[in-house]
């Protein structure tokens, strides 16, 4: 029946390929099972070719709703677009296989995919989180989550004191590894162990790694979340989140939500991330190999005050003012929020992604007004340190100091 969703009236499947065709079409797609190489797995998974065509890139599926033969009975697999899509059901599969995981749901954003798991939680639960997050997610645990009944604890040391914080009413605990933008790093397993005991599940932002450089499911985390805008699409053209897990209840709650509430993305998005995706492990590693080289060259300079993938955060001499000076003066490096393109990005955090977090609570997790935030893309070494280097050096004024032996003419 589904191949009937590609056939028109007057052009049978036949007139492009023949059965044994799209006999080895699909037997090449169950050989794909066999390959669990991340690279491997990025340019393949969820991209089976098209059964009538032969096309190797899948088409986008534009339409919104799918006929059916009888009232019940669709044509092939699709319904109505909100429910499910082709683009969508393909890149969930690709991100699914990424993350060693049996499902994965997109969403419009990486917000509403914070959004939804918190939703899926009961009125009255309680949430452990890092104290050093997203803004965004910051601003939806203190000023959203509460007006549907559910309260967020924050601790900077969660590896040592999560289980101090536990109640009985305790469901879900949140990390980010690094974390945005002090990059500071969590156990993963440490603290999946303590929660598991509790029965409670951990969910990790991996958006700052990307399954490239790791899989907090392998780790003991129950669900991993991205912000697909960033590394995962790589593009800078695309907003879009994701969650992938592995329970089947989990499949069943956030599956009814994503469908309910209708916060997901659209065919072409999901065509473009898939897309995306399929050049991440190229993209991360240039990224990554660029800001170990710019990190060596910010840690030898005189400039900078403190170092904290290819993200990288520093805090600089001469305070907020310096800060926003070398943002406006790199050349390469885009003053821009986001991160996990192909352009090289720089912004202050304090000001931008973190502006909504009240100051004391900035400062208390190492956000400063100092602090800048990098991105590295996949331009030219050499330029992004010399972009860098002639920045700092314009940003940082240093006071000129007389050692007294000058002569003053009158």
């Amino acid at each position: 029946m589904e191949g009937k969703a590609h056939e028109t009236r007057n052009t049978p499947p036949s007139r492009w390929l023949s059965p044994a065709s799209i006999i080895l079409l699909r037997l090449l797609q169950e050989l794909l099972h066999q390959f669990t190489a991340l690279e491997t797995l990025a340019v393949h998974a969820g991209s089976p070719h098209d059964p009538v065509t032969g096309a190797v890139i899948e088409a986008i599926s534009l339409s919104t709703t799918f006929a059916q033969t009888a009232v019940g009975k669709p044509v092939g697999a699709y319904e109505y677009s909100r429910s499910s899509n082709p683009n969508r059901d393909n890149f969930e599969k690709a991100v699914a296989a990424l993350e060693h995981a049996k499902y994965a749901l997109a969403f419009s954003s990486g917000s509403a995919t914070t959004a939804t798991i918190l939703q899926s939680l009961a009125a009255g639960s309680h949430v452990i989180s890092v104290s050093d997050v997203y803004g965004g997610t910051h601003r939806y645990f203190t000023q959203v989550a509460k007006a549907h009944g559910v309260k967020v604890t924050f601790t900077p040391e969660i590896e040592v004191d999560v289980v101090d914080h536990i109640t009985p009413e305790t469901k879900l605990i949140w990390i980010e590894t690094p974390s945005n933008p002090t990059l500071r790093l969590v156990d993963i397993r440490a603290v999946a162990t303590a929660a598991h005991e509790h029965g409670i599940m951990v969910v990790v932002d991996n958006t700052f790694m990307s399954p490239y450089v790791q899989q907090p499911l392998d780790h003991g985390a129950d669900i991993v979340v991205h912000s697909v805008t960033k590394y995962i699409n790589g593009h800078s053209d695309v907003v879009m989140g994701v969650a992938a897990f592995n329970s089947d209840a989990m499949k069943e709650r956030l599956g009814f939500l994503q469908n309910a509430i209708g916060c997901i993305p659209s065919a072409f998005d999901s065509w473009l991330a898939h897309r995306g995706l399929k050049t991440l492990h190229l993209r991360a590693r240039e990224a990554t190999t660029n800001a170990t080289l710019v990190a060596k060259t910010l840690e030898s300079s005189r400039h900078t005050d403190g170092m904290g993938g290819g993200m990288l955060s520093f805090r600089i001499k001469g305070g907020s003012a310096a800060a926003e000076k070398f943002c406006q003066m790199t050349n390469i490096f885009t003053l821009a929020e986001s991160l996990g393109g192909v352009e090289s990005l720089v912004e202050v955090p304090s000001s931008m992604t973190h502006a909504g977090i009240p100051k004391a609570h900035r400062e208390a997790i190492g956000v400063y007004d100092d602090l800048v935030r990098i991105s590295c893309g996949i331009e030219d070494a050499e330029d992004l340190k010399a972009d860098v280097s002639q920045a700092l050096e314009k940003a940082v004024v240093w006071p000129n100091i007389s050692n007294g032996l000058q002569n003053h003419d009158s």
